[in-house]
């Protein structure tokens, strides 16, 4: 006979409070390429081994996710949401996603792992399009006497080269793709909020519009707002404990990517426009 049954009052000193994980998603989302945006992107190879740990807590009744990111590279995006998805239906356990300043483009693609989905009033979500950037260099090397050149064999092997004037079929290849990628994109969002999504739609909700959360939960891209602690200590008890699984890099590794400093200097530009776009 189990000892509670026989003595019920030694309940109340053995119970132990529900723990619901949190993973920390924040970040650009670009590959691992092991310099200094690498270090600090957000990418499946980065959040795999938290997701993993987080999931494995068998007494855990949900996970839940803290998502701040303007997006980025749209095959990590998938990567990362494929594996939430995974493990949900591995583990059994659902997904409360909750959204902090932003979770735009790559960002609300990963959000969207989320059996629910949160926001404060003022955050920002959406940006649901395709974005490509970069810079145009042939003046300048031009006026420092610098000649350009490459040689391949394939007359489409250079795209877009920043060192020569911009080709108009280079643009339209770019676009092509491009279109593809929205069309998976749009095709996602309604695939996980279903009827969800609130109708008629907004004109721009596909062409990149952004929407605070407010406006996010009456178009359907967001449940309801609201902040972690409270919704998960309203579902789950003030007791309800909520551990930190991934997060931000310790301070020796912040260090050391100092230390490629000059040779990341583009990286870094390119990670404070993408914030940026968002006011942030």
């Amino acid at each position: 006979m189990n000892i509670l049954s026989r003595f019920p009052f030694l309940a109340r000193f053995t119970a132990r409070p529900p723990v619901v994980p949190v993973v920390r998603l924040a970040g650009v989302i670009a590959p691992a390429t092991g310099g200094l945006m690498g270090g600090r992107a957000l990418n499946l190879a980065a959040v795999a081994a938290p997701l993993a740990r987080a999931f494995a807590i068998k007494q855990a009744p949900a996970v839940a996710l803290v998502i701040n990111s303007p997006g980025g590279s749209p095959v990590q995006s998938a990567l990362i949401h494929d594996r939430i998805r995974e493990l949900s239906a591995e583990k059994k356990k659902p997904v409360l996603a909750f959204v902090e300043d932003v979770a735009a483009s790559g960002g609300y693609w990963i959000a969207l792992a989320g059996d629910e989905v949160f926001a404060d009033a003022n955050s920002i979500v959406g940006s649901i399009g395709v974005i490509s950037a970069g810079f145009g260099f042939q003046e300048a090397i031009a006026k420092l006497g610098i000649e350009r050149r490459v040689h391949t064999k394939g007359k489409r092997k250079v795209m877009l080269d920043p060192f020569r004037a911009e080709d108009p079929e280079d643009v339209e290849r770019l676009e092509n793709l491009q279109g593809e990628i929205h069309a998976r994109f749009i095709e996602h969002v309604r695939a996980r909020r279903g009827g969800r999504l609130k109708e008629p739609l907004p004109e721009g909700i596909f062409e990149g519009e952004i929407y605070t959360g407010a406006k996010g939960v009456e178009i359907g891209l967001v449940d309801a707002l609201g902040h972690l602690r409270p919704i998960l200590r309203a579902r789950y008890g003030d007791k309800v404990k909520l551990p930190l699984l991934g997060g931000e890099r310790g301070w020796l590794r912040r260090r050391l990517g100092l230390a490629q400093l000059p040779e990341q200097l583009i990286e870094a530009v390119e990670h404070r426009a993408a914030w940026s776009r968002f006011g942030i």
